[in-house]
């Protein structure tokens, strides 16, 4: 009960800065006027390239994944029981144990 009561007050708290914060800075009545055509052709220009860093970023961390997943399936298949006793096996004949 002590975290729903939280919560509500948490609520509570943000309305009222919300409130103070509008009565002190009443949004203009007037509309804003349009931005210019060169603006929103920079904008576009600047949108398209993040998308393609976004585009990049992605293929990456889904190579990296990849490479991780078959990695940690390689470790796993050599950390088998069976696979494990083969290896200390011959790590033992090697050394003459």
């Amino acid at each position: 009960m002590s975290g729903i009561r939280q919560r509500e007050g948490l609520i509570a708290r943000v309305k009222q800065v919300r409130q103070v914060a509008a009565a002190r800075d009443p949004r203009p009545t007037s509309e804003p006027s349009s931005p210019e055509p060169a603006t929103l052709e920079a904008l576009g220009a600047r949108i398209a390239h993040l998308e393609r860093q976004l585009d990049g970023i992605q293929d990456a961390v889904h190579r990296e994944s990849v490479r991780q997943g078959k990695r940690i399936a390689e470790l796993e298949s050599r950390l088998e029981p069976a696979a494990l006793a083969v290896a200390l096996s011959r790590d033992a004949r090697e050394r003459g144990i």
